[in-house]
């Protein structure tokens, strides 16, 4: 079997305030769909009113991504076709704990330099922890979606 290619798609109340803050944490990309949007505008293809303007050009209202940096990507859409993570308006606020979340691996010796710069991009600690089997750090996002810097 040909191993499956996969996005990670995550709910939220502001797609492009979370990609903004994950382009950030991870030293990822902002997906700049604008010319794709453009061209269906241009062919009627898609109705204005499922776009709004960010950083300038026009962007999915309800959709936004971020990609590495060094994956390949469709010129064309700018959609990254490696590590990607794809963030979808959704009308309901989070309200349980994530059944899904990111590992963040810093430089050895440098995680609380690390939590410091995500709480300064609107990250919040909840918690720390210290096992027998090694210690973390439990965050936050800024819409409450937990990860954790190890």
């Amino acid at each position: 079997m040909t191993p499956l290619h996969w996005k990670l798609v995550i709910d939220a109340s502001d797609p492009h305030a979370q990609s903004a803050f994950w382009a950030a944490a991870l030293g990822y990309l902002e997906e700049d769909h604008s010319a794709h949007i453009t061209r269906l505008l241009d062919l009627g293809a898609a109705p204005p009113e499922v776009t709004v303007t960010v950083h300038d050009h026009p962007a999915w209202r309800d959709l936004a991504a971020v990609r590495h940096p060094d994956d390949p990507f469709e010129p064309a859409s700018d959609v990254g076709l490696g590590r990607r993570i794809l963030f979808q308006r959704v009308p309901e606020r989070k309200s349980a704990k994530n059944r899904l979340h990111l590992d963040l691996h810093p430089a050895p010796n440098t995680r609380e330099e690390e939590v410091g710069r995500l709480e300064g991009l609107g990250a919040s600690v909840l918690r720390r922890v210290s096992e027998p089997g090694g210690s973390w750090v439990v965050m936050s996002d800024p819409e409450g979606n937990e990860f954790c810097v190890h």
